[in-house]
């Protein structure tokens, strides 16, 4: 079936819109704006409404669009308000959680494949799969695509998509989780790092709440395109003199020079437009959870969603745990294992959805930290079952 961008692209922006109205009129304000959306975007996708997901054979423009530049420019418009001198406070436990919660990836990836027969069962692409999956955990899909293509897993279709499919359910379910776990576990986990997040939830109505005039908009549209442009502009000049710079490193620093001029951090739009970016995002998120994909593999997609299933447990378990013994906030820990599962823009999703705006500046740094960390970790994983 066709669908045309523009039907995508309304598609996905009256999902934002019914989010917002269900959180503030219904009983599933209980829930929050970021895992409503990602849950219609998956009903939708998995009803035909919208397309599930989007593929080399078969793109969806719209799709491609959202992760290529509107994902980056969501951080680029959150950050601009971001005050520096919040990282410090709490920079080390976050860091600390996101290592655990790595390390705990390996240590679920190994003992994943080993339970569910990954050698006999997968042949000689249980390595490379094993590295996919450690790499997305600690540091989002760039990190999983990167394995899949020194390995050549990306030209078997069906493993590959269905390694997709899964990916992407996980994570999906990852994110309902992490928005969760905080409010269930505040009664029952004293702090000593951090403040516990509130059991009533922050719709964000005043935050995300403007009144903007042309200029505001204005302006604000043109330093995103212009920080997207110098960040593109930037990341070619030293590729060509063989350094490899994530693009969305660039794109933070420049937001991070931009908002300690207090002209630019008070700039009125930049929330607006981030956080709307971010609730697109989202939705693309839930639609690329595709079920019907995961049944066309059968047993091999069974086995790989069991997989991939203790993969995030363990690391949940990890990181969740740690932050336990350590005395941190689960919220920290929720952030942090985020940035692992999901990447920098979804942790910044997270973050601002639990109403913590200190953690997003730690929720994108240690998205991009993810972004290195998880190639290697990925690499090694699949060297050493290889």
């Amino acid at each position: 079936m066709e669908y045309h961008p523009l039907y995508v692209l309304m598609g996905l922006c009256l999902l934002v819109v019914a989010s917002e109205w269900l959180i503030r009129r219904t009983w599933l304000r209980h829930l929050g704006t970021a895992l409503l959306v990602i849950l219609l975007g998956a009903v939708a996708a998995n009803t035909g409404v919208l397309p599930a997901g989007s593929s080399e054979a078969n793109p969806v423009w719209v799709y491609e669009g959202i992760f290529r530049y509107l994902a980056p420019l969501a951080i680029f418009w959150l950050l601009l308000p971001v005050n520096l001198g919040e990282l410090l406070r709490i920079g080390m436990p976050m860091i600390l959680l996101f290592l655990v919660g790595s390390f705990g990836t390996v240590a679920g990836a190994l003992l994943g494949m080993w339970a569910i027969g990954g050698e006999e069962l997968l042949g000689e692409a249980y390595a490379a799969l094993s590295g996919m999956f450690v790499g997305t955990y600690t540091g989002g899909s760039i990190n999983f695509n990167a394995v899949a293509l020194h390995y050549g897993l990306v030209r078997e279709g069906g493993l590959y998509a269905g390694a997709v499919a899964v990916d992407n359910v996980i994570t999906t379910i990852w994110m309902i989780l992490t928005l969760a776990l905080p409010r269930l576990l505040a009664p029952l986990w004293p702090a000593r790092v951090g403040t516990v997040v509130s059991t009533e939830p922050d719709l964000g109505i005043d935050m995300d709440t403007e009144s903007l005039h042309p200029m505001d908009i204005g302006i604000t549209l043109a330093l995103g395109a212009g920080a997207l442009w110098l960040a593109d502009l930037i990341t070619i000049g030293f590729s060509g003199y063989g350094y490899l710079i994530p693009e969305i490193l660039v794109i933070t620093v420049i937001a991070l020079l931009l908002a300690q001029v207090p002209a630019v951090r008070y700039l009125r739009g930049a929330q607006v437009f981030g956080m709307f970016s971010v609730y697109l995002f989202l939705a693309v998120i839930g639609a690329f959870c595709d079920f019907s994909a995961l049944a066309e593999l059968g047993w091999i997609g069974l086995s790989l969603l069991v997989f991939a299933l203790i993969t995030v447990t363990v690391h949940g378990i990890s990181c969740y745990g740690f932050a336990r013994l350590a005395g941190y906030d689960p919220v920290l820990a929720s952030v942090a294992s985020q940035a692992n599962v999901g990447g920098g823009t979804s942790a910044l999703a997270l973050a601002r959805s639990l109403g913590r705006i200190d953690l997003v500046l730690p929720a994108v740094l240690l998205g991009a930290l993810g972004n290195a960390l998880g190639t290697f970790l990925g690499f090694w994983v699949a060297g050493l079952l290889g």
